[in-house]
C-alpha cells in the first residue's frame, strides 16, 4: 500500500533522531485501510511507534472522549492499542467540558513544541472540506470551532444513530496549521470524491474549495483510485508523472 509506504519509510528514518517522527492523523472511513496496514507492519516488527508523536485534525465539539462516537475513541479502536505507542504523546483536540479556545491555543502550541508535523494525513469531504474546514474558511486559518455544513454532518451520520445526534460544531486544526507540515499526503477514494479532487487539484485556490489550498503547498502526495480521479481533466499527463516519478525513485 502506497500510503503505508511513506509513513514506514518516514517512521524509520526517524527512528533514532531525537523525538521521532510526529505525524498528523485523520479520522472517518478514507485512512481506515493505512491504518490496518500500519497495524500489521507493526505486528511484522517492521516499524515502532515508540517514540512516535501524533496529532488528530479534530474532535466534535461535547462528545466525551470516552464516547464510541468521538475520534478518540476511533484512534484507540483503530490505530493506538494495536502498536506500542505512548499514549501520553497522542493529541486529540479536547472539547469536552474545557475551554475551547484555550483548548485550541493549546493545540497549536503542542504543534509547535513537537518541532512541527513531518507527515500529515488527510482525506477530503464531497464539498473539498480537509479536516473540519468547511467551504468559506480562511486560507490563513489556525485550529478553532467550525459550524459543520449540513452535508458534513449528513455523511457522519452512520457513525451516529441519528441525524439529530450529530455535533452541529467541531474544533479542527487550521488550513494554515495544515499546511505548515513538512509533507501532506491526501487519501480519497469512490466517484463521489471525484468533484472535490477535480476541483482541489484543477481548479483555483479558493476558500469555496477549502483543499485547494494544498496547492500552494510543495510536498502533497495524492493516493486516490480511479474513480476518484475521473474527474481530472488532465489525468493522462498526472499518470505519465506518476510513473516517471517512480522510476526516477527506484534509480535514485
Amino acid at each position: 500500500m502506497f500510503a503505508a509506504d511513506d509513513v514506514c519509510e518516514l517512521l524509520n528514518r526517524r527512528r533514532k533522531d531525537p523525538g521521532g517522527a510526529v505525524l498528523g492523523l485523520a479520522t472517518g472511513g478514507t485512512p481506515l485501510g493505512l491504518y490496518r496496514e500500519l497495524i500489521l507492519r507493526y505486528q511484522r516488527n517492521e516499524i515502532s511507534f515508540a517514540t512516535v508523536e501524533t496529532f488528530n485534525l479534530d474532535e466534535y465539539v461535547g462528545v466525551a472522549p470516552d464516547s464510541p462516537k468521538s475520534y478518540h475513541y476511533y484512534m484507540r479502536e483503530n490505530l493506538f492499542q494495536h502498536v506500542d505507542i505512548d499514549m501520553s504523546l497522542t493529541h486529540v483536540p479536547e472539547t469536552f467540558d474545557v475551554d475551547l479556545k484555550s483548548s485550541a491555543e493549546r493545540f497549536e502550541h503542542q504543534i509547535e513544541q513537537a518541532g512541527g508535523i513531518d507527515l500529515q494525513i488527510l482525506g477530503i469531504g464531497v464539498d473539498a472540506h480537509i479536516g473540519f474546514n468547511e467551504i468559506g474558511s480562511s486560507l490563513g486559518s489556525r485550529t478553532r470551532v467550525k459550524t459543520l455544513t449540513q452535508q458534513t454532518r449528513l455523511d457522519n451520520a452512520r457513525y451516529f444513530d441519528s441525524l439529530d445526534e450529530v455535533p452541529e460544531t467541531a474544533l479542527t486544526m487550521g488550513i494554515a496549521t495544515i499546511l505548515e507540515s513538512q509533507a501532506i499526503l491526501l487519501m480519497a477514494t469512490g466517484s463521489q470524491k471525484s468533484k472535490a479532487i477535480r476541483d482541489s487539484v484543477e481548479g483555483p485556490i479558493t476558500a469555496s474549495v477549502p483543499a485547494s489550498a494544498l496547492q500552494l503547498h510543495p510536498d502533497v502526495t495524492l493516493v486516490i483510485d480511479r474513480a476518484a480521479a475521473s474527474g481530472l481533466v488532465n489525468i493522462d499527463y498526472f499518470l505519465r508523472a506518476e510513473r516517471n516519478r517512480a522510476v526516477a525513485s527506484r534509480s535514485s
